[in-house]
Order: C-alpha cells, then sequence, then structure tokens
C-alpha cells in the first residue's frame, strides 16, 4: 500500500480561527509537526483577543489571512478555499483551532484521501464517548438525519469540521451562507455535484477548560434549519428529478417552470398560492385541494408545488408558532405563544382555535406579501410577457 503524503496530493490545511487563544498555538505546533509550514493557511475571523499575537510568532511560516471584523466561520472557510484555488492546491484539509481535532490525524486522512481522489473525506468523531457536549450529539444526529433526506448519503457525522475537499468542484459551486450553516450547505451542494463520500474516524477532544466554542445554539440552529429547509426544497425539485427522471420528463419540468410566454404576474400568483396552500390549516389537503385550483386558474403548477411545499418537517414548527402569534391577536382568552405546549383540556381547545384562526389568517398575508415581492422581482429580472 503507498503511503501518500501532503505534496502527493497536492493539498494544504485550512484552520480558520476566532478567538482561540488558549489553544491556537498548540494546534498550530501539532500541526507543524506533520505538515510543510507553506501548505498551511490560517484566518484570523475577526479575532479580538490575543490571537493575532500569537500568529505573529510564526511571521512568514504560514499564510495568515484577515477578516476585519467577525464575519462567520462559514466566511472563513470560503476565503481559504478560495486563497487555496489561487496558489492551485487540488485539496484543502479543514480543522478547528479549538483543540478538539488532534493533528495527528491528518496522515490517515491524507492516506484516505489519497486512496479515494475526488472524494470527500469525512472525519468522524466518536460522539458517544464520555465528555461530549449533549447538545453536540444531539445537533450532529439532527444535521445526519436531513443531510440523508437531502442527499439519499448516509454518513456518521455531517457536523465535523475535520475533513479533506476538492478544490476543483468548489470553483463551480457559488456558496452563499457565511456561519457554521456553510459546512452542512457546501457538502449537500458537492453531494449533488456526485462527489462521493468516505468517512474514516478520528479522535476527538472535549475539554471545558480550554476550548471556546462559538456555536449559538438559538441563532445558528435557527439558521441551520433555514438553510436545511431550502435544501429540502432544492432536492426535491432539482436534485431528485436530475437524479431519477428519465430526461425528457425533467425538460417537461423545465419547461413548464420557464414558460417564456407566461406572465410574470402569473407567475407571481402561482408562488403565492403555493405559500397560500402550504399554510392554510388543511394539513395533508394542501396539495390535493390546491392542485385542481392551480389547474383551474391556469397557474404555474411547478412554481405552485414548489412554494406549497413551505410546510415540510423543518419548516413546521415556524409556521405553527407564527400561526399562533399571529392568532394572539385575534381571538379572545388568547394563550401566549410560549405557553403553547401546556397541554390541558382547555389550552388544547383554545389553543385549536387560536391557532386555526392565525393559520388562516397569515395564508392570506403570506399570498399577498409572497405575491408581492414575487412580481416586483421578476418585474427586474424577467422581461414580461403578456
Amino acid at each position: 500500500m503507498q503511503n501518500f503524503d501532503i505534496k502527493q496530493i497536492n493539498g494544504c490545511v485550512i484552520i480558520p480561527t476566532y478567538n482561540n487563544e488558549r489553544t491556537l498555538k498548540r494546534v498550530i505546533d501539532e500541526v507543524l509537526e506533520v505538515i510543510p509550514s507553506d501548505r498551511i493557511i490560517v484566518i484570523n475571523d475577526g479575532s479580538t483577543d490575543s490571537t493575532a499575537e500569537i500568529l505573529a510568532e510564526y511571521w512568514e511560516q504560514f499564510s495568515v489571512l484577515k477578516n476585519d471584523v467577525n464575519s462567520g466561520k462559514g466566511f472563513s472557510l470560503r476565503k481559504g478555499f478560495n486563497h487555496a484555488n489561487q496558489q492551485g492546491y487540488a485539496y484543502a484539509i479543514t480543522m478547528d483551532s479549538d483543540g478538539q481535532h488532534f493533528a495527528s490525524d491528518i496522515p490517515k486522512m491524507i492516506q484516505a484521501c489519497g486512496e479515494n481522489p475526488n472524494t470527500v473525506i469525512m472525519g468522524s468523531r466518536n460522539m458517544d464517548q464520555e465528555g461530549v457536549p449533549g447538545k453536540s450529539s444531539f445537533g450532529n444526529k439532527f444535521s445526519n438525519f436531513w443531510f440523508k433526506i437531502e442527499t439519499l448519503i448516509t454518513l456518521p457525522d455531517t457536523q465535523t469540521g475535520f475533513r479533506v475537499y476538492p478544490l476543483a468542484p468548489l470553483k463551480k459551486i457559488r456558496l452563499f451562507t457565511s456561519k457554521f450553516e456553510l459546512e452542512i450547505e457546501v457538502i449537500v451542494r458537492l453531494a449533488w455535484k456526485n462527489i462521493p463520500f468516505k468517512a474514516i474516524p478520528i479522535q476527538v477532544k472535549y475539554d471545558a477548560d480550554e476550548r471556546v466554542s462559538h456555536f449559538r445554539p438559538g441563532r445558528d440552529f435557527f439558521r441551520i434549519s433555514v438553510l436545511n429547509s431550502i435544501l429540502v426544497f432544492g432536492a426535491l425539485f432539482y436534485f431528485f428529478p436530475k437524479k431519477f427522471l428519465s430526461k425528457k420528463t425533467w425538460e417537461l419540468i423545465k419547461n413548464e417552470t420557464i414558460k417564456p410566454q407566461e406572465s410574470n404576474l402569473m407567475k407571481s400568483l402561482s408562488l403565492g398560492f403555493g405559500v397560500f396552500m402550504g399554510i392554510f390549516p388543511i394539513w395533508g389537503f394542501q396539495l390535493l385541494v390546491g392542485i385542481p385550483l392551480a389547474i383551474l386558474f391556469r397557474m404555474n403548477k411547478v412554481l405552485f408545488i414548489a412554494a406549497a411545499n413551505i410546510s415540510i418537517p423543518p419548516m413546521i414548527p415556524f409556521i405553527v408558532y407564527a400561526s399562533f402569534l399571529v392568532g394572539q391577536f385575534f381571538t379572545a382568552d388568547a394563550i401566549n405563544p410560549s405557553q403553547i405546549f401546556h397541554f390541558d383540556l382547555d389550552t388544547i381547545k383554545t389553543n385549536t382555535f387560536q391557532y386555526f384562526t392565525g393559520a388562516i389568517i397569515l395564508s392570506f398575508i403570506a399570498f399577498i406579501v409572497v405575491s408581492l415581492i414575487s412580481l416586483a422581482v421578476f418585474s427586474i429580472f424577467r422581461r414580461n410577457n403578456k
């Protein structure tokens, strides 16, 4: 079996960092033991601690990129990918600077990359080991589930930051997220490009005394949920049809979506009506009722179905919550949305009426808002055909 080193795969190591002064120097020193210094790229994501002073100790040993303000891990990774591509590297190994990853696993990652070219190598952590935070274990299972839904690929650890990326496919993908959710976006979109994946076990260390996590459970979990909702739409209306439908069927769907002769107003109304039916409280029957109406009023069926899928599972909690929020302004004895899970007979009765009232009103509001916004966008970017 051939032993590969980082030069043989033409790779580099990318390390984004933000306020990890406790662990950064140790991480860099350990990486320098296994990787030539000129193949290391560190991105200082607007750190306000002693990160800049620590990096100054390695003056001109490796590339240091800097964000003037804290812009997010995803933004830093994108900057690192662009720099690596500009330097002509074929692969990029990413690892975190919080001390959870072991640089001694880098040769294992390189070996897997050499044996599986043009493959994303995922360093799989043992999330059941002692010391792993409960929220990390739950978040990983949540992420694994939606990754499989969106790509039909099963991976044991989709939230690991220890990965090897083939850089050539990333040149053709315009990534749009900038925080932690980028690590989900990039692997889903690489999977949609039919890039294979391979998981290999790695070590992991969670030391509460030195590790600083910048993951904000509420805000970042919301961002990831919104991203998963968008990616599920993409899977339903791009990846799955392209993968499973015949070329002729796929062309029919594309033609129905584009319909050059269709007016901007009709396209906008199709999207608005889809969102309306997705929110309207007839769960399980939205498409059964909506499709005949869309046909009757000669709407764009593909746009309608796409918009109606706003009620896919990742979005359901937000739709329900928004419905209760709206409903509390139109019902007597309304329950505050923060109390909707207090299930006794009286609250169930009140909650049900409040939810249905709010959902109906919200669906009309969403219809108007989505139709107007869509019409404005189509008017800017698309020639209006009468």
